[in-house]
């Protein structure tokens, strides 16, 4: 779980409300289900206008990984050197025993590519083509909630509207317009508040995580372009490094070198 997400998104709200409750105000003001209902309705409405409702639900789905933290396995950088060394001493079709065993489907696509052709271009020009459609595959999830970001202030304002329309009619009644006043800005509040401590910073999170792949995909790509190219295990590992340093991996390059690469594979 990626608890500071969680925290950070509930002392947010803690701190609204409390903020709003240390002014002597009472927490009903705040609870409108008429302003949600306005918010949230329209806002989903308008995207499921903007995209396809499955691309919607894709999106909703894809936002859990911005609470549970699931980051790509690095694990398969060690696959890649493990496969190295194997073709380099048993040759490239020893590994067509071990394809079955991979468990990073790239990889295991790559590993498979280089066992049926023997072109180092055509293998990367495939591989790449596939790295940038699930690059555009999964942007639109980011892309759905920035659009989300976008409606909510929108509608927070229809609804402020809307309220003040509704009290209108009590002009001659100043402390029920007053009280009526501040009920109806709660809708602006809400349409803020989703935007800014939901859509948004999902929508930015989602772009990360997706960076995070994709580079991890690149460096997947290099290692199956060199296993290819029949390269050195140790010339592999070393382009391999700026990846680890990249990640501030807690081991050194050398122990990361010399440690038992049995993995997935069994023993050497």
């Amino acid at each position: 779980m990626n608890f500071s997400a969680i925290i950070a998104l509930v002392a947010a709200v803690i701190l609204i409300v409390a903020s709003h409750g240390a002014d002597g105000e009472s927490m009903v003001s705040l609870l409108q289900p008429s302003a949600i209902m306005i918010v949230l309705g329209g806002t989903f409405c308008a995207a499921i206008v903007n995209f396809k409702p499955s691309t919607l639900i894709t999106a909703i789905k894809a936002s859990a990984e911005v609470f549970t933290d699931k980051q790509p396995s690095h694990k398969v950088i060690d696959e890649i050197i493990y496969l190295a060394h194997q073709a380099r001493m048993k040759g490239l079709f020893s590994l067509n025993a071990m394809v079955d065993n991979i468990q990073d489907p790239f990889l295991k696509r790559g590993v498979q590519l280089s066992i049926d052709f023997n072109n180092p271009q055509m293998i990367y020009d495939i591989l790449k083509a596939e790295i940038s459609y699930d690059e555009e595959e999964e942007l639109i999830n980011s892309r759905v909630f920035e659009a989300l970001g976008g409606y909510a202030p929108t509608f927070g304002i229809v609804g402020a509207v809307f309220g003040l329309i509704q009290i209108m009619g009590y002009i001659e009644q100043p402390d029920i317009l007053a009280q009526g006043i501040a009920v109806a800005f709660v809708s602006t509040l809400y349409g803020v508040g989703f935007a800014n401590l939901l859509f948004l910073p999902v929508a930015g999170k989602l772009k990360m995580n997706l960076r995070e792949k994709i580079l991890l995909k690149e460096v997947v790509l290099q290692g199956i372009v060199s296993i290819q190219m029949e390269e050195s295990p140790m010339v592999i590992e070393e382009k391999l490094v700026a990846y680890l340093k990249y990640h501030n991996r807690n081991h050194s390059i050398e122990q990361h070198g010399k440690k038992d690469r049995t993995g997935i594979f069994g023993t050497r």
